[in-house]
């Protein structure tokens, strides 16, 4: 009734590799340009999802959902049915949705339909008409490099002449509490 059938090696769907020749000596052929890198897509998560959480990654981000915690990413896109309870750090961001928290960026984009509510430090900030924003509005600011051992100090410090100290006055000198 049930017979074993003799098993057969399965056939190779790859040709074996030709033995290479060693007697002549092929002339260096240019390497073809590597092709240029394409962008990545955008990760998009989309309306209906919760996330409990931070969400940190150096990619470009669609959120349409709602996001309680921190986001850190490269750039990003809060979508119109979205709302972040957190604070937002990105490269760019475009804000479409509702966002409770500090926001740091670049360059950050209030369209429309955009509610914020907490400071923007940024570089570059663009609102469009019935965008809300209760806030402060930062001026990010580069930091300047603090000076290296053995490097001159920059002209302007350099040539200023350094006045003799002064001893402080009375209301500067600190109250004594010894006895007299």
């Amino acid at each position: 009734m049930f017979a074993k059938k003799k098993e057969t090696p399965a056939k190779l769907a790859l040709t074996p590799l030709e033995p290479q020749r060693a007697a002549t000596p092929q002339p260096a052929q240019p390497q073809p340009a590597p092709a240029p890198a394409r962008p990545k897509p955008a990760s998009l998560i989309a309306q209906g999802l919760t996330i409990r959480g931070d969400v940190v990654g150096d990619l470009e981000v669609h959120l349409d959902c709602v996001v309680l915690g921190d986001v850190k990413v490269g750039k990003l896109i809060v979508g119109p049915n979205a709302r972040i309870e957190g604070s937002i750090v990105a490269q760019a961001m475009e804000i479409h949705g509702l966002v409770i928290g500090a926001v740091t960026a670049q360059s950050v984009r209030l369209y429309g339909t955009a509610r914020v509510d907490g400071d923007i430090t940024h570089e570059q900030l663009a609102m469009e008409p019935g965008a809300e924003f209760q806030g402060r509005s930062l001026k990010f600011r580069r930091p300047t490099p603090a000076p290296q051992p053995g490097q001159p100090a920059p002209a302007a410090q350099a040539q200023a002449p350094t006045a003799p100290p002064t001893p402080p006055s009375a209301s500067q000198t600190p109250y004594n509490h010894s006895a007299h």
